[in-house]
């Protein structure tokens, strides 16, 4: 079968392999790849910047945002020939810390957990792959078009999970969300703000194209004025920060509500240096009772919380986040930016 392999660390070996079939295991699915989504951390891997590739192999099969249909099913298993998946990208460190032995392998301690499609197993960019029945989340039909969505649905459900637990460590009634970033992570955490009924508001540079549109599209507000004076005109309860750009970061940190909340979703690049007032900063924070959170990647209730969100949201404002669908011969374009990209999907079958 063909899948999409890179040798990690070696820029430019991108490309379509002909790898074995796979044979699932008693306790595993068997199936059929229908696309895959691409995302930063995939173009982090094709540059060469990032990634490990499985022991005792030099090729990764990329790809972490899946989407297909089941072919085979063990009996008794709470899946079906015909239904629609994705795979959960993280797996449990083998020792496992306390974190990961209970579940919550998205918060792993030492740094031993393994990535389908990142680090140390293959993922999900193939036309057959296997996945263990507790790794894999079923998706409403509906869906079908839009399920690649569902990988970066799970970063932001457990966002705002850590938004409500942080939140609750005393009264907590937010109000204003402020979401800084158009891509698809922070338009994803826009809707889940706007499906938790609060006031939200999108912040991002463009002034065309579709994010404004998508934005107004949810109900919410898009601004693209400089994050400081957005933050000190609304006074947002929380922060939802997805571009990663260090001045973004500081600038919204310091312009929150009392008892503010800065969720931290964007990987920022290293020396990239910004001059900041780090006593003020400090003050601000300490006097006002905020928070900074950081949250990456999800485990299995996050998987299920972004099933549920996607199945209530609106299909036709979904697929417009799907800027291009490439197939998997032209692979290459798929990783070549264009201004108006939001989600850019590679097809693994001619029915994707």
């Amino acid at each position: 079968m063909r899948a999409l392999t890179v040798a990690p660390g070696q820029r430019g070996s991108l490309r379509v392999s002909d790898v074995p079939d796979p044979v699932p295991a008693p306790n595993e699915l068997l199936v059929q790849g229908l696309a895959i989504g691409v995302c930063g951390t995939d173009k982090e891997i094709v540059g060469g910047e990032y990634g490990w590739a499985p022991p005792g192999q030099d090729r990764l099969v990329l790809g972490h945002e899946s989407l297909g249909r089941v072919l085979t099913s063990p009996p008794n298993s709470k899946f079906a020939p015909g239904d629609l998946v994705v795979g959960v990208v993280r797996r449990p460190d083998p020792v496992p810390c306390g974190a990961c032995a209970r579940g919550e392998f998205d918060m792993c301690r030492n740094g031993r957990y393994t990535e389908r499609g990142i680090k140390e197993l293959d993922g999900y960019g193939s036309e057959l792959w296997r996945v263990e029945t507790d790794y894999a989340v079923a998706l409403d039909p509906q869906l079908e078009s839009v399920g690649t969505l569902m990988e970066p649905t799970t970063v932001v459900a457990k966002a705002w999970e850590q938004v409500q637990r942080v939140g609750e460590r005393a009264w907590f009634d937010a109000s204003r969300v402020l979401v800084t970033g158009a891509g698809p992570i922070g338009l994803l955490a826009a809707l889940l703000g706007v499906q938790r009924g609060l006031d939200v508001h999108v912040l991002d540079r463009v002034t065309d194209g579709p994010k404004p549109d998508l934005v107004k599209a949810l109900g919410a507000t898009y601004h693209h004025d400089p994050v400081d004076s957005v933050a000190a005109r609304i006074e947002p309860d929380v922060v939802i920060e997805a571009t990663g750009a260090g001045q973004v970061v500081f600038d919204a940190l310091a312009n929150t509500a009392a008892y503010g909340i800065v969720c931290l979703t964007g990987v920022s690049a290293a020396g990239r240096r910004v001059g900041v007032d780090a006593g003020a900063i400090n003050r601000e924070l300490v006097l006002e009772n905020d928070v900074v959170v950081g949250s990456v990647n999800a485990n299995l209730r996050h998987y299920q919380q972004a099933a549920e969100a996607l199945a209530t949201a609106d299909v036709a404002w979904l697929t417009e986040l799907v800027s291009r669908r490439v197939p998997l011969t032209r692979f290459a374009d798929a990783f070549a930016t264009r201004p108006d990209d939001v989600k850019v999907v590679i097809t693994l079958t001619d029915h994707a």
